[in-house]
């Protein structure tokens, strides 16, 4: 299991401030929306700056028609990334287009696919799909693994399932975890380092709980010291 770090600072300065106080862990971060937008590919080239060995995970959640998709794809290629994601709800035909749009290249980023996002519960997520999360999850991954997917993104409460119905290699990144029991904030399906370790997840996106913490740094080095 790897620790990812979200960076969801309100400004680009917080986020480095942040990042310069765990540099000397071997860890993932997590570079989305808001960051993305407002400081653009110059802030992943200077997290890269503090520390060369940072693994950089793009969460830009795809969706669109399979070739603009798939141009999106071989543009974040360009950023030096090595992880992003796509929606699996895009369909299984736009997620075979952006693999195979990668496949030329000899070196390429992890791509995983969105299943169901950890913010919505039972009700809702079944008023957009109507279906249960669990079971339109299942579909999703598999959909995803025989796209030629890396893995998925999905509550820990999912991931032991799909590596069940699709491969043990098939990996899981788990947003919203709370390692120790802290508070869920707006994330519903949240769970601890524990139930992640149970639950065969690979990945684990810590952020609020890191950056609140008095001693970054320290809470880091806990977290890691359980995986």
């Amino acid at each position: 299991m790897e620790l990812c770090v979200a960076l969801d600072l309100p400004t680009k300065e917080q986020n480095l401030e942040l990042v310069e106080k765990i540099k000397g862990y071997p860890i993932w971060l997590k570079v989305g929306f808001r960051s993305y937008i407002r400081d653009g590919k110059e802030f992943i080239h200077a997290l890269k700056a503090i520390n060369p060995e940072f693994k950089i995970f793009l969460d830009l959640k795809l969706y669109d028609i399979p070739n603009t998709m798939a141009d999106a794809a071989e543009s974040i290629m360009a950023l030096g990334v090595d992880m992003f994601n796509v929606h699996a709800s895009a369909g299984k035909i736009a997620m075979q287009t952006v693999m195979q749009r990668l496949s030329s290249y000899e070196k390429r980023p992890l791509v995983l696919a969105v299943t169901a996002l950890t913010s919505f519960d039972e009700e809702e997520f079944r008023s957009v799909y109507n279906q249960d999360i669990a079971s339109k999850a299942d579909q999703f991954a598999k959909e995803s693994y025989e796209a030629g997917l890396d893995g998925v993104v999905c509550s820990a409460f999912e991931s032991a399932s799909i590596k069940t119905i699709t491969s043990a290699n098939f990996a899981t990144l788990t947003p919203g975890i709370r390692p120790f029991g802290e508070d869920a904030g707006d994330q519903k399906r949240v769970a601890d380092i524990v139930m992640a370790k149970k639950q065969r997840v690979d990945f684990i996106v810590v952020g609020r709980p890191i950056y609140t913490a008095a001693d970054p740094s320290a809470l880091v080095a806990k977290i890691l010291s359980q995986l």
